[in-house]
């Protein structure tokens, strides 16, 4: 086991200025939350830190970001790994320090912070939590349908960006996020898995993630919801997002 320091939060955005706000809302309370248990038990502090990745980014996402604290890089990578990475380069590759990853269409839960910095003291170099469509965005048979083809529970088989987490120094010996369309999460779980490293996935931090049918990338979590009313979707999700 080797204590947390520092976490860092990394969230890429393309014209989400509907949804980052919250996003970035969530992330503080957790990061409230995880502060006050660690004082409340007598645990060392840890240092959170947010960097949100605007990735051509044309609305207000650039405000929303500065407004709320969080560290704004800003690029045109064209791809949610490729603003996800340069996000996750402002974390230095040292063992104390925890990458959180989330997406701006995300809301974390209170206790998602205190979550994966627990599971990084239990030993977990690479953690996949399970994510799950906001209700209110989907019709029942959707959401229905989606519930069929997910296993939200401990060791599940899913890899989701908008909730994972990795030792930085885990990070950049398996290479980081790959810039690619989508799929970088699960890229980066194969990587650590060839590499022998302790990979955990856990439905004790559910991420509750946007359930519209319009994404921000080709392939991603919306296309997989779009593909799931069409009726049209594999049995087995490819998770995008």
């Amino acid at each position: 086991m080797s204590a947390v320091e520092r976490v860092v939060v990394v969230v890429p955005a393309r014209d989400e200025e509907l949804l980052l706000g919250r996003c970035l809302a969530r992330v503080r309370r957790a990061a409230d939350r995880l502060a006050a248990e660690r004082a409340a038990a007598g645990e060392p502090p840890v240092r959170v830190g947010v960097v949100v990745a605007l990735d051509s980014c044309t609305d207000g996402s650039a405000g929303i970001a500065a407004a709320a604290g969080a560290v704004v890089v800003a690029g045109a990578w064209g791809t949610a790994g490729g603003a996800r990475a340069a996000a996750a380069t402002t974390a230095d590759a040292v063992r104390g320090t925890w990458i959180a990853s989330t997406d701006a269409d995300s809301a974390v839960p209170a206790h998602w912070l205190t979550g994966h910095v627990a599971a990084a003291e239990r030993g977990a170099e690479l953690l996949l939590g399970t994510v799950e469509p906001d209700p209110r965005d989907l019709p029942a048979a959707v959401l229905s349908r989606w519930h069929a083809r997910h296993r939200l529970e401990e060791d599940h088989p899913h890899a989701h960006a908008a909730n994972l987490g990795v030792r930085a120094d885990v990070y950049a010996a398996c290479g980081g996020f790959p810039a690619l369309p989508h799929g970088e999460e699960s890229a980066l779980a194969a990587a650590a898995r060839a590499r022998g490293h302790v990979v955990v996935a856990t439905d004790r931090v559910r991420v509750r993630t946007s359930g519209r049918a319009t994404g921000r990338v080709p392939h991603g979590f919306a296309g997989y919801l779009r593909a799931l009313a069409a009726g049209t979707g594999p049995m087995t999700a490819g998770d995008g997002g």
